[in-house]
């Protein structure tokens, strides 16, 4: 019996799906992403090919990653109307457009955006996440700014509010909407 044989490009996307999903389902676990997707621009063109597709949107403030991300035949959008949001790093003019990104809305809460976020994981602020596909609890770091968390958590009210997905030097940690997330020591 033959079996097909797979692309490089098949093989990256496969293997940045599974690391995304494994991601989700433990919040706060560093799941691999593909060798030699350590450049965060590459990691989040990677996972931009992984996720989008003709029937979706995106959004970036990045010029050349939008450039990227528009081969997928994903349609580049407002940041209040995309389902994806890609930021090689966030700052105070980046905030800005995170807050317009949709947390969906009682009758649909699956409308609300996907982040994908570029920072360090090894730095920063320290917090707990609690919720399902954690066993008590468990602790991350991560180089975003704290006004970003706060953001975070005026606009979650479950079953409203973003996934994350956190990427960092070919890493990446999933943040699903039902996680709770509290600073360590503050």
């Amino acid at each position: 019996m033959l079996t097909p044989t797979l692309s490089s490009a098949e093989i990256r996307t496969r293997s940045t799906f599974l690391g995304l999903m494994w991601a989700l389902s433990h919040p706060g676990r560093r799941q691999p992403l593909p060798d030699a997707v350590t450049d965060p621009n590459v990691a989040l063109h990677v996972i931009g090919e992984t996720l989008l597709d003709l029937e979706t949107t995106f959004f970036t403030p990045d010029d050349r990653l939008a450039y990227a991300l528009q081969q997928t035949t994903a349609r580049a959008e407002m940041p209040d109307m995309a389902a994806y949001h890609f930021y090689p790093h966030v700052d105070e003019k980046t905030l800005a457009l995170i807050s317009q990104a949709p947390v969906g809305d009682m009758l649909y809460p699956d409308r609300a955006a996907t982040l994908v976020l570029a920072c360090a994981l090894n730095s920063g602020l320290e917090f707990r996440l609690k919720g399902p596909g954690i066993a008590a609890s468990t602790l991350i770091r991560a180089s975003l700014p704290l006004a970003f968390w706060d953001l975070r958590r005026r606009t979650q009210r479950y079953p409203l509010g973003w996934d994350l997905f956190l990427v960092h030097n070919g890493e990446v940690i999933g943040i699903p909407r039902t996680t709770l997330i509290e600073p360590v020591g503050g």
